[in-house]
This record gives structure tokens, C-alpha cells and sequence, in this order.
């Protein structure tokens, strides 16, 4: 069950990360109020993840859910820029994820 938890509190980072910019500066009530709820709801599930798995681990797996789910949607949806280094680097965050369920 801990990894389903780091799963979806990995889903719910990329939410809280891209309502950060779309909150522009938690100017905008919606995106901020949504925000705000996906950071509190993804905390809780790492945290009820780290009540079984070791803290690094959890860290590291839902981190790199985070960081791979936003770079890649924040391409798709705010334009961001993208080349071949940024995906050969999204490519490593990837083995490293799995890297880490593997060797845990």
C-alpha cells in the first residue's frame, strides 16, 4: 500500500507544482485554493508512505515522480521549453525512480 501512497502523492506534487504557476503568485483564488489542497493531500500520502518505507526511499521515489510529471506538463501546457538534453534528463529521473524500487 506505501507505494500506492508515494504513487499518487507523486501525482498530486505535479498538481500542487503546476498550480504554483498557475496561481500566478497566489493571485488567482481557484488555482491557489486547488493548489494548496494537492500539496496538503500529497504531504499526507508521503507521509503515511514513510510509516513503512524508509524515508529516502519514499523521498527520492515521489520527488522524481514530481520533477519528471512537471517538467513534462509544464512543456505540454505552459510551453515550456524543451530539447534533447532536458528529455535524456527526464530519461535518467526515470531509471533513477526505478533504480530505487528496485534496490529498496
Amino acid at each position: 500500500m506505501a507505494w500506492a501512497y508515494i504513487f499518487f502523492a507523486g501525482l498530486l506534487e505535479i498538481g500542487w507544482a503546476l498550480g504554483l504557476k498557475a496561481s500566478h503568485g497566489f493571485t488567482r483564488p481557484l488555482p491557489t485554493v486547488l493548489t494548496l489542497i494537492a500539496a496538503a493531500l500529497s504531504f499526507w500520502l508521503l507521509a503515511q508512505a514513510m510509516r513503512t518505507l524508509p524515508a529516502g526511499t519514499a523521498y527520492a521515489v515521489w520527488s522524481g515522480i514530481g520533477a519528471f510529471g512537471t517538467v513534462l506538463l509544464g512543456i505540454v501546457f505552459f510551453q515550456d521549453s524543451v530539447s534533447a538534453g532536458k528529455l535524456a534528463c527526464l530519461l535518467m529521473i526515470v531509471a533513477g525512480i526505478v533504480g530505487v524500487k528496485i534496490f529498496s
